[in-house]
């Protein structure tokens, strides 16, 4: 899951180095994100439903974040 989550990530945002410790709101990663295609791609690939009222930054500050939105998203 983490692998299709940093390509979907990469895809998105080429120049960034997701697998570095990175915090995407803290350094304004995400500021310059379509976020609006961000959570399509992690809707459709990973079959939740991520809202804009999860766009927090215990949910959206790293990969790992991320992924465990995902995997609670998953569980529900």
């Amino acid at each position: 899951m983490r692998e299709e989550l940093m390509e979907i990530l990469a895809e998105l945002r080429p120049e960034v180095d997701f697998a570095a410790e990175t915090k995407l709101i803290d350094d304004g990663i995400l500021d310059s994100f379509d976020m609006v295609s961000l959570i399509g791609e992690i809707n459709d690939n990973f079959d939740v439903e991520v809202s804009f009222d999860d766009i927090e930054p215990e949910n959206f500050n790293s990969v790992d974040a991320m992924l465990k939105l995902i995997q609670k998203l998953q569980e529900d």
